[in-house]
């Protein structure tokens, strides 16, 4: 049996992150949207104004936490601190999964506020093996760990990327969520084939995927969150989608905001190209 079946994960459809300049489109009028996702961080609080908005959200909408600040590849011991709160959240929530990303972000009691890329090596596997057995423990959700675009690797790496990822999700019996943004990037920073990657990534165990626009430098290129989903993460997408069905996606644009409209027409795009490959696959 599948890691979604199993888990009684459920498709979503397409959805787009709840951000600040979107707050009152959202609340106000109800604009049709499948689900949401929020910024964990954001609302791991004992009260006032955001969780006021937040349960206005959730009166209307299906809602998944997305966190930023879990470090879960970090080498300092996890914060118990943090994750009661981000439990609090979830049982808020009731989320049908969480997520964060597979990175480190922490050394010397300092968080970097980075997503920072790990070593690909055996060592590393079972050190994050460890703390998401931790984590799904202390959460009692299915949680998934997201793929993050990096920009310089470690030469004590051993393996590539997914299988680094692949071998995690394995061991720890998690979800992926699977960027397909970070992927491309990711890949042409580093010369490597995106779909390589998408082809290598347990495909059962993909709770929801990314899409979002990026910034090309020419000889590198940047994950901003800031434009309109590039033709090659399209094409990426739609490679996913063929592999893993009808799981669900998220459109993230989180800098340089455009309207509403602007960004409900993107996530109806990636909606409408999810339905025609998942309707090629059904004939």
């Amino acid at each position: 049996m599948s890691y979604r079946s199993r888990h009684h994960i459920p498709d979503l459809g397409v959805g787009v992150g709840f951000r600040i300049p979107h707050y009152g489109r959202i609340l106000d009028d109800r604009p049709p949207m499948d689900w949401f996702e929020v910024i964990s961080e954001n609302f791991m609080i004992p009260g006032g104004r955001p969780l006021e908005n937040l349960a206005r959200l959730c009166d209307g909408y299906r809602v998944v936490p997305h966190g930023v600040s879990l470090a879960i590849g970090s080498a300092e011991p996890l914060d118990d601190d943090y994750l009661a709160k981000l439990r609090r959240l979830v049982d808020r929530l009731d989320p049908p999964w969480v997520s964060d990303h597979l990175c480190w972000a922490r050394a010397a009691g300092v968080h970097l506020h980075d997503l920072l890329p790990l070593p690909y090596t055996e060592a590393a596997v079972a050190h994050v093996v460890e703390r998401v057995k931790r984590v799904q423990g202390v959460l009692e959700r299915p949680f998934a760990l997201e793929n993050v675009s990096s920009y310089m690797t470690f030469q004590a790496s051993t393996m590539p990327e997914w299988d680094f990822v692949a071998e995690v999700a394995e061991r720890a019996d998690c979800g992926l969520l699977l960027d397909c943004n970070n992927v491309y990037v990711s890949s042409r920073n580093h010369g490597f084939e995106g779909a390589t990657y998408v082809d290598a990534i347990p495909a059962d165990r993909v709770v929801q995927m990314h899409l979002a626009g990026h910034t090309d430098k020419g000889k590198y290129v940047l994950d901003t969150h800031s434009d309109h989903v590039r033709d090659e993460v399209w094409e990426l997408y739609r490679r996913a989608v063929r592999r893993c069905g009808a799981v669900s996606t998220l459109v993230e644009w989180d800098e340089d905001i455009p309207a509403w409209e602007v960004l409900s027409e993107e996530a109806g795009k990636a909606r409408a190209m999810r339905a025609e490959i998942l309707g090629e696959a059904a004939e």
